[in-house]
Order: structure tokens, then sequence, then C-alpha cells
């Protein structure tokens, strides 16, 4: 039996619903889906790892509430908690979250014998709990949202110009709800072959993917993707092909063969904590259903260079829902043709833009995610946003960090989409920064200034005063922000923005007022700021050590002479050549009196200078892309 028919199985269980996780229920569903063999704990660390560890039903099923009060105990070094879980103080419980859907992992290549349908683990996403305290992702993400609940509910409650604006002077509000999406974008291909980067960047360029009709696997598996989402309950809302790619080769046996496309997946949104659990779920289906198609799947942030990466952009909202069943966008003025927003969603964007130094951190935690960040391939590098031309005309300006999504014909669509995340990044902890960042600017504006004042804040001119924002920096930009500015006009207006993770990562050192914001009324703390900083800088370190600098060392060994014969030679060869041969010893060849530049990063990194490091890392990567553009060209002018 195949994965498709399978899926056609009435009786799976696809998702648990957090009403139906009492005792009673579990037992009864365990017993009427045999099918269901284990149940994994899924706790989230600092680094956006999760753990899964299969335990038998027959294990728990006799101690099950014991099992969902205590959970399991785990080593420190399972999981990324540095400083925290200590050698002599290791100790980690992974304690279930039983106020959330639980979704069942069904293994479609395994079919148990006696049910005859795949065997299925119950994933349980949970928290991670040292000392008595929760020190992981998810908890971080859900006092996080707390916090902005019952802050943003007092202040509209408090404030009776608020609730003019919003419409509701004479209406209670029941609660505030806030929503998040994300698009996942990611690169499937054929194990083993590689396209030339030059086809996919001339592809790119020409949009002859973006957009087009999937074919072959690769539209079987994205279609069976889809079907499986709405199984789960996601409500997928669309699969297409991206910007990057190249056409497939048809094989004479009729199946497509040097496949590498990229692709783009999106689903509804949902509450913060259930949309990043959903993430995670879905990049495991798409990796389990591509593969079982034979293709290969990457959610690397820039698998290419030269060649669109992927984003995964995160689309941020806020609803209040009243006592008479109704919810309105509190992002939304009641006067929309004369404001763009709400003072609370002005307050809400100003605080992510001003703060966004210490937010960034969680957006673009590796080298890969820096990688994407280049002019050129619509990768939001400057702190600013677009509004849109007039409050009647929406802003679709892809230049930019965060914008503003309207539209007028649907009030509740109103929301901000945050460009720069990518699949890779933690997105418990992006949400949870922006939400402390969003909390900081509204509770300084309400009630001291009025929806016009602060509307007029966000579009001031760099060197203008502001009571909140920077008085040196523009945060709003209607134009193309790397077409209208030079660098030098960028950096000095926007801010110069981080090159490497260290770089990234000290802004947790230098803008101390900010950071304070993340930590007020505990979100975050000291302990685990510190965590996440070694953690990152440890990862970014060995990998650029142990991946990016040996495979530098693989380049620069490909880069061979190819002219040997003179009479097939000239002397524009010979210029090049000896230009490539220059880079390639100053990049990895060692003499008596010098150190080559991968030399001097390793031995940095040995001795744990990491400010030395991330300096030669920029450096190495100028002359890496230098060697490549130089080496094109020689090999091009080659018979």
């Amino acid at each position: 039996m195949n994965a498709i028919n399978l899926l056609k199985e009435n009786n799976l269980l696809f998702t648990l619903k957090k009403d139906y996780h009492s005792i009673e229920d579990l037992k009864k569903i365990f017993e009427e889906h045999k099918e269901i063999k284990f149940v994994s704990l899924a706790g989230y660390d600092l680094r956006g790892n999760y753990t899964d560890a299969r335990i038998p039903i027959s294990i728990i099923i006799y101690d099950l509430e014991d099992f969902l009060k205590q959970g399991v105990q785990t080593d420190g070094s399972s999981v990324e908690l540095r400083q925290i879980a200590s050698l002599n103080d290791a100790k980690v419980i992974i304690v279930p979250d039983m106020d959330c859907d639980w979704h069942v992992d069904y293994n479609f290549s395994f079919v148990d014998e006696n049910t005859k349908l795949p065997v299925g683990t119950l994933r349980i996403p949970s928290f991670l709990i040292h000392n008595d305290k929760i020190v992981c992702s998810r908890g971080i993400l859900k006092r996080a949202v707390k916090n902005l609940q019952n802050n943003v509910k007092k202040i509209v409650e408090e404030n009776e110009s608020i609730k003019e604006e919003l419409g509701i002077k004479d209406k209670k509000i029941k609660s505030i709800e806030i929503s998040a999406a994300t698009e996942l974008e990611f690169w499937v291909k054929t194990p083993e072959e590689i396209r030339d980067v030059e086809e996919l960047s001339t592809s790119q360029v020409l949009k002859e993917q973006y957009w087009k009709r999937t074919e072959g696997n690769v539209r079987t598996a994205m279609e069976y993707c889809l079907l499986l989402m709405d199984k789960y309950g996601f409500e997928p809302e669309m699969g297409h092909k991206e910007v990057g790619g190249v056409h497939s080769k048809l094989t004479e046996n009729g199946d497509h063969s040097h496949i590498m496309e990229q692709l783009e997946i999106d689903w509804k949104y949902s509450d913060p904590i259930q949309t990043a659990d959903n993430l995670y779920i879905i990049k495991n289906l798409v990796s389990d259903i591509f593969n079982s198609f034979g293709l290969e799947v990457t959610f690397d942030a820039k698998p290419m260079d030269k060649v669109a990466g992927s984003g995964e952009h995160t689309h941020i909202g806020l609803i209040a829902k009243l006592d008479d069943g109704k919810a309105i966008n509190i992002f939304n003025h009641v006067e929309k043709d004369k404001y763009y927003m709400s003072s609370i969603g002005f307050s809400s964007l100003a605080g992510i833009l001003r703060n966004y130094e210490v937010i960034n951190p969680f957006v673009t935690a590796t080298t890969d995610a820096f990688n994407r960040l280049r002019p050129g391939f619509e990768a939001p590098v400057c702190i600013v946003t677009s509004l849109g031309k007039s409050p009647q005309i929406p802003s679709r300006n892809r230049s930019i960090l965060i914008g503003l999504i309207k539209d007028s014909n649907n009030p509740k669509q109103t929301r901000f989409e945050l460009r720069a995340t990518n699949p890779n990044s933690n997105l418990y902890l992006v949400l949870s920064a922006v939400y402390q960042c969003m909390l900081d600017a509204i509770n300084f504006y309400i009630p001291k200034y009025d929806v016009a004042f602060i509307q007029n804040e966000m579009s001031k001119k760099a060197g203008e005063d502001s009571v909140y924002l920077e008085k040196d920096r523009l945060y709003r930009s209607e134009e193309n922000v790397f077409e209208a500015y030079t660098q030098e006009e960028r950096n000095a207006i926007f801010s110069i923005p981080p090159a490497t993770v260290y770089e990234n990562i000290q802004a947790l050192d230098i803008y101390k007022e900010k950071l304070e914001i993340l930590k007020k009324d505990g979100v975050f703390t000291d302990e685990i700021i510190n965590s996440y900083k070694i953690s990152t800088l440890e990862f970014w370190a060995k990998e650029l050590k142990g991946r990016i600098v040996e495979n530098s060392r693989d380049r620069v060994r490909e880069s061979i002479k190819l002219h040997y014969d003179t009479e097939d030679i000239s002397d524009l060869d010979i210029v090049n050549w000896t230009k490539v041969e220059s880079i390639r010893w100053e990049l990895m060849k060692d003499t008596v009196e010098k150190k080559s530049l991968f030399t001097q990063i390793d031995n940095a990194i040995d001795e744990k200078d990491y400010k030395k490091a991330s300096t030669l890392q920029i450096e190495m990567s100028k002359k890496v892309n230098e060697l490549a553009e130089i080496y094109k060209k020689y090999k091009k002018n080659i018979f």
C-alpha cells in the first residue's frame, strides 16, 4: 500500500485538539487507534532544536497521569542550554504542554502488519524545565504572548481615545488575541545532481520559474503535502514555484531528472505558539514527502551563491475579541482614509524598528542566514518600513525590513510582514522579541501622544528630533532603498547592518538599554540571553572552522590551471590565471613567514578570539567570491 492510498484512509487520527487531553480521552484514543505506537515529547531548546524520542505507548499507558504531569528526564547535553544545564547540574525535565494541539507523526514507509496502517507517533509539544524554571524557546514565547495580551487589553480598556480610534467606544473587550503566520520557502533537487549556478542565476533574472506550473514528482509531492496539511487541519492556502530554479530534464522513461526548483507553501494563520509548532511539523512533512518521491529538500537560507535564497516571511497581527462576539483588528483606525493605522498599530511598528538590533540576533543567527541578506535579491538588510503612498494605497515595497500589509476590502487582513526571517530562524524567540519591543513603544506612546503625532513621527526625516525614534535614523521609505540611496547613505540613515553572526550577537552587549526591553516582566532573563549568546557563537565558530573554511579550501583546490599549450592561450589567459593563483595563495598557502587567511581563521577560533575571526571571515568571503569571478572569466576563455 503506497503513501497516497494511505492518505485516503478515513480512520487515521492526525490531530488531537487540546480539548481531548484528559486521561480518559487518551486511553480511549489509544485503544481505538492501534496504529499509534509511540509518544514523543518535543521540547524546543534555545537554538530551536527539538527533542524527539520514541516512547512506546505500552510503557506509559498504565501510568499516563504521572507521565503527563511529570514528563521525562534528560541530560542537559541533549539540548542547547549552555551555562544553564551544566555538567554538575544537568537534569532537564521535558513536560507536556496540555494547552495546545498535538499531532500524530505517521511513518508512511512503515505499515504495521496488524492494523495495515502506517505506524504513528503522538508528537506532544513540551516545555524544558531546569531547577523548576522553564528555560526553553516555547516557554519564552508563552510568557511574551501573555505579557502582550494582558498589557494591550489594559491599555485599551483604560483609554477612551483608543476605543474611539478602534470604533468600540461603548463596547467591552473579552480578550486580546495575537495572530501569526509564516510563508515557507525551500529548495528541492534531485540528489547528487548539480546545476550550473550561472544557469540558475540567468533563469532567475528571466523569471522563468516564478509561479510556473510544477511538473513530475515535484508536482505530485507538493500536491500531496497540501492534501496532508489539510488532513492535519493546517488549512493550506497555496503551494507554488518561487523565483529560483531551472527546467528539469525528461528521461527516456518519462521521469524528470536534473531537478532544481524553489517552492513556497503557505497556510492559515494561528496563535503564535501554534504557528511556531505548525512550522516545525510542516517542515518535517515536506522533507518526508519529497524524500519519499526521491527528492532532496533544503531549508537553508542561501543554498547557492548568486541565486535567490529562501525566506520565511513572518506575519504579525493583533485582534480584539468583544463581549458581543465580534472581533476587530486593533491595528486599524476607523478613519481609514486619514490614518494608515491606529495608535497601537503605529506604536507596535515603531517598537520593532527602534529596537530591531536586539531582535535581529534571533532572526539571523547563522552564516547561511547572513549569506541570504545581500542587496539585489529582495533581501531586507535596512531597518526601515513602508506604509504605502497614501492610507488608501497599500504598500508592496519588497526592499524594506518590515511592511504594513492592508486590504481595504478586508480590514481583518491588516498586519505586519517581517521579511528578514528564514526557514531556520527560531520562530519562538523571534516572535517573543518582537512582542516585547512592540509593547515597549505601546507603553511609551499611549496615552501621551495621539495617532496624528505618532503617524508624523514615523515619517520623520533623518536628523529630525523625535520623542521615541532615534534622531539620525530614517524609518520609512516608499522607494526601493537599494535604488534610491547609495550604500553610504543607507549606512548613515538606516545604520550599518551586521555582517557576521559575531557582529549580530554583539548587539546584545552593545545595546544594553534595548536589551532591558526583552527582559521586562521576566519574559527573557539574563540567564537565557547569556546561554543563547554562548550557544550561537559556538555554533558559528565551529561551523566557520569545520565547514565554511573547509568548503572554501575545496573551492580553491578546484580552481586549477587549465592552459598548457602555449599556442592556445592568450595574454588575457595569463593575466587572469596570475590573479587566480595570487588569490589561491593568499587564501590557503602558508609560508614560514606568513599564514594564509584560512589558517588565521582556524587559529583565531582555537584561541576564542571571535572578534578577529569575524573580521577575517568578512575578508575571506570577499576573496573567495573574487576568486570565483576571476576563475569563471579565465575558464570561459579556455578552448
